[in-house]
């Protein structure tokens, strides 16, 4: 047996080589972070002769839940389509799709501020629903179009940074706060959506409750194993996975320290569930408690579709804003997930009580809820799917 190091990014890792060992360090992607053709798409994004199919290219790069990218699109020059793909959901995690549409605002965001940075004046119109549980049969549904004319370019601080938007599941250093600034910034970003909220909490008390809240909460919607059966779904543990689907959540984009990533890679599939991106006990409120600034994003009605599109047009917004200052930001969600849940069975609506009672104000209605600060290491891209495969 051998024992070799190998320099990799910031981070010293150490491989065992047992007879073909190196063979499958390579062959797992161990040294082969964000390449191959699951990440082109973060490197030729911008395409100027692509016409009005360069707004796409932006819009694939947007968060959705769990990586599902559970979008479609319908391209004319003068006209974009956006459908939500019901058939890519991480099961019963998001049983009214809330998350789903939410994830759909995030591209429709992407794509308006790639229309005028490609010359284009464009109209968002969100189509209104409510929404119900995924049918059985689930088809593409058209959730927005946006019209387009010719305009004058004007690229912004949020378009520039959208190849460099990716989620930082590490754990956050609480003693480099983020500034006043940054939080007011955020804040603003609702002034012209009267039926969206964004409610920030930074005290130590409010954080106290929030880590409490989300961590019971992530225990008992996973304690489901219909929950715990549909996210592992979207777990892609192999290189080869990854390169096949180009999507859903991979161990490179978990937050861990290089050395120990590099280890899962090298690991039989079997041992690997323990270190599924969602928290488990104690060490999922732990990186919670290393969280300088908790946020949530609230609207009049979580189950109206067109204010769920907002909430994700929001989302998008703030998570471009927080990386043009270099702030890192992450999906907590498991509050808001058992709402539905308790929704789902007709049982006492009691997470949302709570949630109301840490806003002090129930006429929001929290749909998404996530933390913010300066990571301890950088995130990483996630894959994803090439604009052929969008295109409807």
């Amino acid at each position: 047996m051998q024992r070799r190091s190998f320099l990799k990014g910031s981070g010293t890792v150490i491989v065992v080589v047992v007879g073909g060992g190196v063979w499958r360090a390579y062959d797992e992607g161990v040294f082969s972070v964000g390449e191959g053709p699951a990440y082109q798409p973060w490197r030729d994004w911008q395409n100027e002769k692509d016409g009005s199919l360069a707004l796409v290219r932006a819009a694939i790069l947007a968060a959705s839940p769990h990586n599902t990218q559970p979008w479609l699109f319908k391209v004319t020059d003068k006209q974009i389509e956006l459908y939500a793909d019901t058939r890519r959901y991480p099961g019963a995690l998001d049983p009214y799709l809330r998350e789903q549409h939410i994830g759909l605002g995030c591209a429709l965001e992407n794509l308006t501020l790639a229309a005028a940075a490609n010359g284009y004046n464009a109209t968002a119109t969100l189509l209104p629903g409510k929404l119900q549980p995924v049918p059985s049969n689930p088809q593409p549904a058209l959730v927005a179009h946006v019209d387009l004319s010719p305009g004058n370019r004007q690229t912004s601080e949020l378009y520039d940074v959208i190849p460099h938007r990716h989620t930082n599941r590490a754990p956050y250093d609480l003693l480099n706060p983020v500034p006043v600034d940054v939080t007011d910034a955020l804040i603003g970003l609702t002034n012209e959506e009267p039926e969206v909220k964004i409610f920030l909490f930074n005290s130590e008390s409010g954080r106290n409750r929030i880590i409490d809240l989300v961590a019971k909460a992530n225990k008992e919607v996973y304690a489901d194993p219909e929950v715990e059966n549909g996210s592992q779904r979207w777990i892609r543990w192999d290189w080869s996975d990854i390169q096949k689907y180009r999507d859903g959540l991979t161990v490179d984009a978990f937050g861990l320290p290089p050395v120990t990533t590099a280890i899962i890679k090298f690991s039989p599939k079997r041992l690997l569930r323990k270190f599924a991106p969602r928290g488990n006990g104690d060490p999922y409120a732990d990186l919670l408690r290393a969280t300088p600034v908790f946020g949530l994003i609230a609207v009049r009605d979580r189950y109206d579709q067109e204010q769920c599109l907002r909430a994700g047009r929001i989302w998008q917004r703030a998570h471009l804003l927080l990386t043009s200052r270099g702030v890192a930001a992450r999906p907590i969600n498991e509050a808001v997930e058992l709402i539905d849940h308790e929704r789902l069975r007709n049982q006492e609506p009691r997470t949302s009580a709570q949630l109301a009672d840490l806003t002090h104000d129930a006429t929001w209605q929290p749909t998404f809820m996530f933390r913010v600060g300066y990571p301890i290491r950088p995130a990483l891209a996630s894959p994803r799917r090439p604009v052929k495969d969008v295109i409807i």
